[in-house]
């Protein structure tokens, strides 16, 4: 389903405050799982949080570096969570860059 089909079908508080990860647009199972590897349980638990260190102590937990666009998809459903309209997570792979080259953060 298209996420603008699934934002007409449900209001963006509504995925918010699903009991499931896998609600949150762009997050799918294996994603879910990595959130609950790092302590999330559900969707609103996300809001506020800050993808840049979900996706560091993910690398330190699992002693892997994954691919930046896994920042990505952090960095949407973060931005789900906070209330912002779903969009699809390539979608944020320039405000990734930016951030990493404005902050001289390197990813693990």
């Amino acid at each position: 389903m298209h996420l603008a089909s699934q934002a007409s079908r449900m209001k963006i508080s509504e995925f918010a405050g699903a009991a499931k990860l896998e609600s949150i647009p762009n997050v799918g199972p294996v994603i879910a799982a990595k959130l609950r590897l790092l302590g999330f349980a559900s969707p609103s638990e996300l809001a506020g949080q800050d993808p840049y260190e979900m996706y560091r102590n993910l690398c330190e937990q699992t002693g892997k570096r994954y691919d930046p666009c896994l920042l990505d998809v952090f960095i949407s459903a973060v931005s789900f969570a906070n209330g912002e309209p779903p969009k699809p997570w390539w979608k944020f792979t320039s405000q990734r860059k930016a951030e990493l080259e404005r902050t001289a953060n390197l990813l693990p």
